[in-house]
């Protein structure tokens, strides 16, 4: 019998587990993926400290008006790894949030192929994250984006 996901309803379930806790029970399917995974299409499919990787495929109603993938496509998922690559490093109790980030897209990913996105935690101090990502076809293992990004890393209240 499997059991079903546990809904993270607070900041405190959150909050309970180390950066790397959470992303490792999100993997094992214990805690729910966050909901823009599933517009979007991806999954978490890695985590270990300081990585994680998400791979997805992007559809029909990710293109933009001239029909290819939209750049927000890329952004979402390289957002998602990049930030969660940074949670991966942080302690029980702390948080992040993303202050900014840039992608560089190399080519235009086709419809329907599905792509890894990996994101690598290059520093998680006690205020700020930084971390880089890059977007690989998973059959063709061809770059079609780098990104980095710079994350505020917080200690929210429990209340």
């Amino acid at each position: 019998m499997s059991q079903s996901p546990i809904k993270v309803s607070s900041t405190e379930d959150i909050l309970s587990m180390s950066g790397l806790e959470y992303m490792q029970e999100m993997l094992a399917g214990n805690v729910s993926p966050p909901p823009i995974s599933g517009v979007m299409n991806y999954r978490i499919v890695e985590v270990s400290e300081g990585n994680v990787a998400f791979r997805g495929t992007p559809l029909h109603n990710h293109r933009n008006p001239w029909g290819a993938v939209h750049g927000g496509w890329y952004g979402t998922i390289l957002d998602t790894c990049m930030g969660c690559a940074v949670m991966t490093m942080l302690p029980k109790g702390s948080a992040y949030t993303t202050l900014e980030y840039k992608v560089n897209i190399t080519r235009s990913i086709p419809l329907g192929m599905e792509v890894e996105a990996r994101g690598t935690s290059q520093h998680a101090g006690r205020s700020t994250g930084i971390s880089r990502g890059e977007i690989r076809g998973v059959e063709d293992g061809k770059l079609y984006a780098t990104a980095s990004t710079t994350c505020l890393v917080m200690t929210p209240s429990k209340s």
